[in-house]
């Protein structure tokens, strides 16, 4: 089984700095559970002691499109057996 969930959203500089710094947060806490927001959900997961990261950076120049930067960080694991995959819609949206 496959679960997925995503979203996409323009943040300012400042905005990112807080999403990463919740997510770096989440990872040092050394809990077996780390809450990850995503959109107006946060999904729990269970990661190990160890993490398979990768950092990809792209810088692409375009006549048409223009100049664009991106930056991918994208982690990886098993996750711990105890536990499955929890997803966790806001309060406000539950009530309705």
């Amino acid at each position: 089984m496959v679960e997925r969930t995503d979203a996409s959203q323009e943040l300012d500089r400042s905005s990112v700095a807080a999403l990463f710094r919740e997510l770096a947060d989440e990872f040092e806490r050394g809990s077996e559970r780390v809450s990850v927001p995503v959109g107006n959900k946060t999904v729990t997961l269970s990661p190990p002691g160890e993490v398979t990261t990768e950092v990809e950076v792209l810088e692409r120049s375009g006549m048409f499109r223009g100049d664009q930067e991106r930056v991918r960080i994208d982690l990886r694991w098993k996750p711990t057996p105890s536990e499955e995959r929890q997803t966790e819609e806001p309060a406000e949206q539950r009530e309705h």
